[in-house]
């Protein structure tokens, strides 16, 4: 199983010159079928509070993710602003797209970023999303926990989606370059308490008001980091080991002794 991160510079609120972009990265990449690809927060707008600007193409860009999961024959997740015709306010989704146009989950940001006023625009979700990723040629699976940038922050989300079976917590993100190390922290830290893969997949460039340095990582369930980028765009391409996952569990059982203790 191989997943692929990308890493591009996104075009501000200009969706339709950031699928052309998107196709001209993932060209030369091999990408077999069953692979798993993932694209950044908004990816086809960048992180923008105009709603009446960017939601509008939530359908279009929906059907972009859809048609890009057939054409790869590979499970795709790619973060998109929608809202829905009576609300004030959107969501900051990230998708899950699979071949024959199907959708395996559409999961909203569960912590919207409040320093970045990102509440003015969307509103938080409040489910956890898991899907599998089959592994191609067995029965076997990933269970995969989609999660969008500012999440990484709140430990709590990740160790509850452990806990219900997820052994991959995917992070779609527009994390600016001012708390880069964080990041990678953040990030690393997320895969050594819950012994799960981490895939974290950031953007690079500049919108209006921010600065990004990619980074995008992925680390495996001891805490090891599998490849990075740093600030170019590319796409990060990583093997992935179902029984990576469940040996590290079995032979080092920490998980066990989770206890969520209420507040």
């Amino acid at each position: 199983m191989r997943a692929h991160l990308v890493q591009p510079d996104t075009a501000w609120e200009d969706p339709e010159e950031n699928f052309r972009y998107i196709d001209r990265l993932l060209g030369p990449t091999k990408i077999e079928p069953g692979d798993l690809v993932l694209l950044p927060e908004m990816f086809a707008v960048g992180f923008s509070l105009n709603i009446d600007t960017t939601t509008p193409a939530a359908p279009r860009t929906l059907e972009y993710i859809l048609a890009l999961a057939d054409d790869l024959g590979a499970i795709v997740l790619a973060g998109r602003p929608v809202r829905d015709c009576h609300c004030a306010l959107a969501t900051n989704n990230l998708t899950v797209a699979a071949p024959a146009q199907r959708v395996l989950g559409d999961y909203k940001k569960i912590h919207p970023f409040s320093f970045g006023k990102e509440p003015e625009a969307f509103t938080p979700g409040d489910e956890i999303v898991l899907f599998d990723w089959p592994a191609p040629g067995s029965d076997d699976a990933l269970r995969v926990c989609p999660s969008v940038c500012y999440d990484i922050r709140f430990p709590e989300l990740y160790r509850k989606a452990m806990l219900r079976g997820a052994e991959v917590m995917a992070v779609a993100a527009n994390w600016p370059d001012a708390r880069q190390h964080q990041w990678r922290a953040l990030v690393i830290a997320r895969a050594i308490e819950n012994q799960a893969f981490v895939l974290a997949a950031n953007r690079t460039g500049a919108d209006p008001h921010l600065n990004y340095v990619g980074g995008t990582i992925a680390v495996s369930p001891r805490g090891e980091v599998l490849g990075e980028l740093g600030d170019e765009i590319g796409v990060l391409s990583v093997e992935i080991d179902p029984t990576a996952v469940r040996t590290w569990r079995a032979e080092f059982p920490a998980w066990r002794d989770a206890r969520l203790i209420e507040a």
